[in-house]
């Protein structure tokens, strides 16, 4: 079954999605796990509110569909209203997990922090954020983080519109860009590291916190350009088509799990799960989580993003399992620290 397509198909229709387990086709979804010395687990009941960043919704939601097979009596829904507006919600008290594709930032740890709120960050998968073009551009192969800086910074906007305004090389037509809306941790992942400040970008795109969207507009503009996770790019790769990025090195990578793996891909990062420590105490949620991190690495692989290397999961799982809250990320850690290294520290 391709669970990102249809967690797509699902997302496209509503704000949030709920989701339920496969039918007998799929395998018996009242069977229990095996418990401690191979006695049956509880059945448990209740439900798990989830919101947050689309790049993570297709890990979440796999995670969710195979954990229903095995708990079908917990309802679990997840959100796409993008990273930031997933924070709103948690740090308002409104749902039990966050998704999120970049670290919680000082002030949604103020926002918080202002009502008791603490959490436990887990990493769960690396993305490579992709450039893509429509599959009919035969000129963009490779672009430079300066080249996209040139097209998506702030004093681009109204003045740069045309592609040889960015190479001279590529034709005097003008293009047409998309990409995540303001609350979503791809853009600020983006403005940050390519256009040098989180939130500095150009506001004449076509926005939206729904990845599909973005698809669907670059496949439909022969002159469009824009950027999102790596999953939607590799469900997609009939209608559009990557741009190889160049770092600044003068090597064009494309983005694949092999270059984020072999640390080539110049923007590739950590996605996570932020858990409210309060909820990590419920049966249902602890049980998820437990599954969550057990399936991360095989289930993140399958909806097209990349597994960390083996040694990372025990580190995650220990973070998890002693209920660690805060973020490894404040204060900001000093540049070419690798996530490894955080979690050893944390």
């Amino acid at each position: 079954m391709n669970l990102l397509k249809r967690g797509r198909l699902l997302a496209l229709t509503f704000a949030s999605i709920a989701v339920f387990g496969l039918v007998a086709a799929c395998g018996d979804s009242n069977k229990e796990p095996a418990g401690p010395a191979g006695t049956a687990a509880p059945k448990l009941s209740g439900s798990i509110l989830i919101d947050g960043s689309s790049t993570v919704f297709p890990i979440t939601e796999a995670v969710a569909e195979e954990f229903k097979k095995v708990q079908s009596e917990v309802r679990i829904t997840v959100g796409i209203s993008g990273t930031g507006g997933g924070f709103t919600r948690f740090c308002n008290g409104e749902t039990a997990i966050s998704d999120a594709s970049r670290p919680i930032t000082q002030k949604e740890i103020d926002a918080c922090a202002a009502k008791g709120i603490e959490y436990i960050e887990l990493p769960v998968a690396y993305d490579a954020l992709s450039i893509v073009v429509n599959t009919s551009n035969s000129f963009a192969s490779c672009i430079t983080v300066a080249q996209l800086k040139t097209m998506w910074d702030q004093p681009a906007q109204g003045t740069v519109t045309k592609w040889n305004q960015v190479n001279p090389a590529w034709p005097a037509d003008g293009f047409k860009l998309y990409g995540p809306g303001t609350d979503s941790g791809t853009f600020d992942y983006f403005t940050e590291h390519v256009n040098g400040k989180a939130k500095q970008s150009r506001a004449d795109y076509t926005a939206s916190e729904d990845d599909n969207v973005l698809v669907t507009g670059v496949a439909g503009d022969k002159n469009a350009l824009g950027y999102f996770g790596l999953a939607y790019l590799e469900e997609n790769k009939t209608k559009i088509k990557a741009v190889q990025v160049d770092g600044g090195n003068g090597k064009c990578v494309e983005p694949n799990a092999a270059n984020v793996e072999n640390g080539t891909y110049p923007l590739s990062r950590p996605l996570f799960v932020y858990v409210k420590k309060t909820e990590a105490s419920k049966p249902e949620v602890k049980a998820f989580v437990d599954f969550y991190l057990q399936n991360a690495a095989k289930l993140s692989s399958e909806v097209g993003y990349v597994k960390f290397p083996d040694r990372l999961y025990p580190l995650i799982t220990s973070r998890w399992t002693a209920l660690k809250v805060g973020t490894m990320y404040t204060p900001a850690p000093v540049a070419g620290t690798t996530l490894e290294q955080l979690l050893s520290k944390s």
